[in-house]
């Protein structure tokens, strides 16, 4: 059944309202009642170690995973009642490699164009700008397996933007990747956020990837939004005039934020990532 979209939320400028979200497991509470909102325009994390429910948080505001109770609206449609409707004005870059190696990248681009029912006389334009804009249209021809971890994730979030969504997810979106590589990833998901007003809703457990790049930040810690704020708000709520992020996180959750190391493989890293939540 498709609710009518509530305009209510819609005229605020808030683009992702979540209220009382909870996902359990066989008894095991991944997600414990979390309430949050997320502004248009907004660069916002969740920060949290592995497990910390980041992931299965993402999974149910893109309607992957069905909430066992409360309600998520992502531009005013709501995650239980209008999920069809959530996925045309998403995009969502998952951990686990998404493209396919065995395709060139403009041909990864041209099938996901056609799942996302993009007008086949508007696909070509469409691939070349993307192609353009994440600075790939030299490779449009290379087979993919020959890309690095940079241009493999450069490529999966030209995929989730074809269809220009206004809210782009990204799971771990530099896992595996070197300090170049992360900095040129985030020269494009800002010249996106300021060329079309994609809300960037992501998740890292990088201290200072969330940093440097959010404007506000959700600490995630077993299921339970710890804190959210901007980063000098979160650091002054520790009452130590020097504190840092990972200050700030000791405090709220009282747990050290174990970042990990990067492996080599791109694709080995991320499901190294993916098995460990």
């Amino acid at each position: 059944m498709i609710l009518p979209r509530d305009f209510s939320i819609y005229m605020t400028t808030d683009i992702i309202t979540v209220n009382n979200l909870t996902k359990k497991f066989n008894g095991f509470t991944a997600v414990n009642n979390i309430s949050f909102t997320v502004k248009k325009k907004e660069v916002f994390a969740f920060l949290g170690p592995n497990g910390a429910g980041k992931t299965t948080t993402i999974q149910m505001l893109i309607t992957l995973l069905k909430p066992t109770r409360g309600e998520a609206f992502i531009d005013s449609f709501s995650i239980n009642h209008n999920p069809e409707e959530i996925r045309h004005v998403i995009g969502y870059v998952p951990q686990m490699v998404s493209v396919d190696g065995t395709l060139t990248a403009y041909e990864n681009l041209m099938l996901m164009a056609k799942l996302y029912d993009i007008p086949s006389k508007e696909r070509d334009k469409r691939i070349n700008e993307v192609l353009e804009f994440l600075e790939l249209e030299e490779l449009s021809k290379a087979l993919v397996r020959k890309f690095s971890g940079g241009m493999i994730r450069k490529l999966e979030i030209g995929q989730a933007i074809l269809h220009r969504p206004p809210v782009l997810f990204l799971d771990e979106p530099t896992s595996g990747l070197d300090p170049v590589a992360r900095r040129h990833i985030w020269k494009h998901l800002f010249e996106l956020r300021d060329t079309s007003e994609t809300t960037i809703f992501f998740t890292t457990h990088y201290m200072e990837e969330a940093e440097e790049e959010c404007d506000r930040i959700a600490i995630m810690h077993s299921g339970n939004i710890a804190a959210i704020g901007t980063v000098p708000e979160l650091k002054q709520k520790t009452k130590s005039p020097h504190a840092t992020l990972e200050d700030a996180f000791i405090f709220f959750t009282g747990a050290n934020l174990q970042e990990g190391g990067n492996l080599r493989d791109v694709k080995r890293a991320r499901a190294t990532e993916r098995r460990r939540h």
